[in-house]
């Protein structure tokens, strides 16, 4: 591998990217994750043939309903990268420069990835190319030992990124919706004691009772616990909540999508406003990340997955949908 890609730089033009197409085995995936050996092995190679990664896309190539990914959240099993031969000014630096500029760079690539709906089964790897053009725009990173950095190194560091990206979101969300987060991280939908929540809730400046009158948890006898989709109410107005939160936004909004489709899920978001729509894709992207790589639940990922995979063609519809006041009774037409 290493000679294949050696011989493609030689025959390079520094005028043009080159594209590489990477196949990842679903056992490498599920065992290493996507600091994988194999993968880490494939970008090493790169980088000593003289190259600079600028981009990596993720690419279905194969069906969802395929064996080995029924009742899974398969992620996407292909990556094609795109490489620049390196400067040749390119310089050594520091662990702690690679780091600064990783934190300086990263969160607004990792922001217009986000904005362009990149689902986030997807994210990890479509994070790796601006964070790897970090990397691979230097000659050499080098360790506190003077050692240089490897590329499964830099690929644990770009990964701690994101995640730090993804919690840092959470700082602008409503109190109640960070409160449900965390809980929901720690207990899912089970119950825990009271006291904990109560503490949890006191950090975040609010009461149990509050995050049980935005409708968001039920309390009783000693425990709480987060409620379900299916157990939300069968007819919420976001117009009439007073205790409106994007935590209920989000899973009103996925309950419309796999109960009514998309059409009934975009008017749901019209009615929210673009604001907590926004608001709602966040968390959907935060949510995903706690089932997928802590909670370990597959099928309750799915549907954060599910929801942005659809969300360029949610928000289309909810543009095209006008209201109609008649006589206070609030319908909704679409434009087509």
């Amino acid at each position: 591998m290493t000679d294949a890609i050696f011989g493609l730089a030689r025959q390079s033009s520094s005028e043009f990217p080159a594209t590489i197409y990477y196949a990842f085995k679903q056992s490498e995936i599920e065992q290493e994750g996507l600091s994988s050996t194999g993968w880490a092995t494939f970008l090493q190679a790169i980088i000593s043939a003289g190259y600079s990664i600028v981009g990596t896309w993720p690419v279905r190539t194969e069906r969802a309903a395929r064996t080995i990914a029924s009742g899974t959240n398969a992620l996407a099993n292909s990556v094609v990268l795109v490489c620049r031969k390196k400067e040749a000014t390119a310089e050594v630096v520091t662990r702690a420069e690679f780091v600064r500029a990783l934190k300086r760079e990263l969160p607004p690539a990792i922001a217009e990835l986000q904005a362009a709906n990149i689902a986030p089964a997807d994210m990890p790897q479509s994070a790796i190319g601006p964070g790897m053009g970090v990397f691979s725009r230097y000659k050499a990173v080098l360790e506190a030992d003077d050692s240089p950095m490897k590329v499964k190194s830099a690929l644990q560091l770009i990964n701690r990124e994101l995640d730090e990206f993804l919690s840092d979101v959470q700082g602008e969300f409503d109190d109640d919706t960070r409160f449900a987060i965390t809980w929901f991280e720690q207990h899912g939908t089970d119950k825990g004691e009271y006291g904990a929540a109560d503490n949890l809730a006191r950090a975040r400046g609010i009461a149990v009772e509050s995050v049980k009158h935005a409708g968001i948890v039920e309390s009783a006898a000693g425990k709480v616990r987060i409620l379900k989709r299916d157990e939300l109410l069968e007819e919420w107005e976001p117009a009439t909540d007073t205790h409106l939160t994007v935590w209920e936004c989000c899973q009103y909004v996925i309950s419309k999508l796999e109960t009514e489709g998309e059409y009934e899920a975009a008017v749901l978001l019209k009615k929210i406003g673009p604001d907590k729509a926004d608001a709602v894709k966040d968390l959907a992207y935060c949510l995903y990340d706690i089932c997928s790589n802590k909670r370990k639940d597959a099928k309750e990922a799915t549907s954060y997955n599910a929801l942005i995979a659809v969300w360029t063609e949610l928000t289309r519809r909810a543009a095209s949908i006008h209201d109609i006041d008649l006589g206070g009774d609030r319908q909704t037409a679409m434009n087509l």
